[in-house]
């Protein structure tokens, strides 16, 4: 019998690349609101975003979806595509933006591993805004495993900071 492949430590999800209806409806929640920069632009149907100089974090195209309704909430395709940040202050910070721009959320969450907010995008793909607790933090279970949950978030306590 073959040993069971693991996938290397290391790995990490590079990036999202997502069918919008409408590039500059969509530049104007990831770049205008949530603060990523444009990297590379194809023409009128297709943009590039990053934070931190990567060549992209999540790309857009209208090359099949130019027009088209929102995302399904039922059936198959992306729940949500997470975005990590690397502190406590800067998931507040974003939060504060997302208030001050009345843009609506669908959800906060404590998930004893991580605080996250939850929205919809402009075509109504799931996003989650979070940050994770230092690893030693983290709940495990009498066996080691990890004892995630979800409890309300205290957005008060989140947007004090």
């Amino acid at each position: 019998m073959s040993k069971m492949y693991k996938v290397p430590n290391e790995t990490r999800i590079g990036h999202v690349h997502l069918k919008v209806s409408n590039i500059e409806n969509a530049l104007g929640f990831y770049r205008d609101i949530l603060g990523f920069e444009i990297t590379q632009r194809i023409g009128d149907h297709a943009v590039f975003l990053s934070a931190g100089g990567y060549h992209h974090h999540i790309g857009l195209n209208t090359w099949h979806s130019e027009g088209a309704g929102k995302a399904s909430k039922s059936g198959v395709g992306l729940f949500h595509a997470a975005i990590l940040y690397p502190t406590r202050k800067d998931l507040s910070e974003v939060t504060k933006r997302l208030f001050e721009k009345a843009y609506p959320i669908t959800g906060a969450a404590d998930h004893g591993i991580s605080e996250a907010i939850y929205l919809n995008d402009p075509d109504g793909n799931g996003i989650e805004l979070y940050w994770d607790r230092p690893k030693e933090e983290w709940p495990k279970n009498m066996d080691g495993t990890l004892n995630m949950f979800t409890k309300n978030l205290n957005l008060d306590d989140l947007l004090k900071i």
